[in-house]
């Protein structure tokens, strides 16, 4: 499925539908294309952005989760994305969404997060993809989810040549370690925002665990497992993670509207 993606002074990203706004936030090894699920589903309703994270051409000394959060909300501030947001991340995608709500409390309406990094991350299974060895790549982009099979070629040629790359690879590096330093689990209780975290049980990056404590620490926020689901359900379960936001986003409108 192809979806056109525009540019708008340093940034490019795609913009679908129109309607209320979900901002999705892609992870590390992450792209556009992991929504592409998610942007069919939604996008007669819905508006769908999604900008392109800048994670291997960013300066080095801001190559950081600040610095992407600084880089998301410079988006929205381009694209006047005035209106209170629904903020959906996966991996660091995730970590980025609840930065950014903490920043910006008033301007997120919901937040979704999946296989979120933010308080624990046994990023590509616990050891970095190691240059030239394309084998070694395939088995690790394959541990992201519960099918190796979902790993396609595509996506393994892709890692490969980010991995060949010493630029990008500093860059990672410098991101993986930000998002280490900054674990969000004493800032988490001042998310007032509903929540819903969609979780794949089999998910050995961010396990079942992690969750559970994501869900401990944001009050308001709801937590829904998909079996046989690894590390990004919107690509492994898509059909089952589109149900559960769909009803989530359904029944918080309903919410907000009943309070005014």
């Amino acid at each position: 499925m192809e979806f056109q993606v525009k540019e708008r002074g340093e940034f490019q990203y795609i913009d679908e539908g129109q309607g209320e706004v979900l901002l999705l936030l892609h992870g590390l090894f992450g792209a556009l294309s992991n929504w592409e699920e998610v942007i069919a589903t939604f996008k007669p309703a819905y508006r769908v952005v999604i900008p392109l994270l800048p994670i291997y051409e960013m300066p080095l000394t801001k190559a950081s989760v600040p610095g992407l959060v600084a880089f998301v909300t410079g988006f929205v501030k381009e694209l006047g994305l005035n209106e209170p947001l629904t903020v959906l991340g996966n991996s660091l995608g995730g970590h980025v969404a609840l930065e950014y709500t903490l920043r910006n409390p008033g301007h997120v309406r919901r937040l979704v997060l999946t296989g979120s990094s933010g308080l624990f991350e046994d990023s590509m299974g616990g050891s970095f993809p190691k240059r030239g060895n394309y084998t070694f790549v395939q088995e690790r982009v394959g541990y992201t989810f519960y099918d190796p099979n979902v790993a396609t070629k595509e996506l393994v040629d892709e890692v490969f040549s980010v991995t060949n790359s010493n630029s990008k690879c500093l860059r990672i590096i410098s991101i993986a370690r930000s998002a280490q330093r900054h674990n969000l689990s004493k800032d988490l209780g001042r998310i007032a925002a509903p929540t819903l975290l969609v979780w794949g049980l089999n998910d050995t990056i961010t396990p079942p665990v992690v969750a559970h404590e994501f869900n401990r620490l944001i009050a308001n926020s709801e937590l829904h497992f998909l079996d046989h689901c690894g590390h990004a359900p919107m690509m492994e379960r898509p059909h089952e993670f589109n149900a559960l936001l769909d009803k989530f986003l359904r029944r918080t409108a309903t919410q907000m509207v009943a309070s005014r």
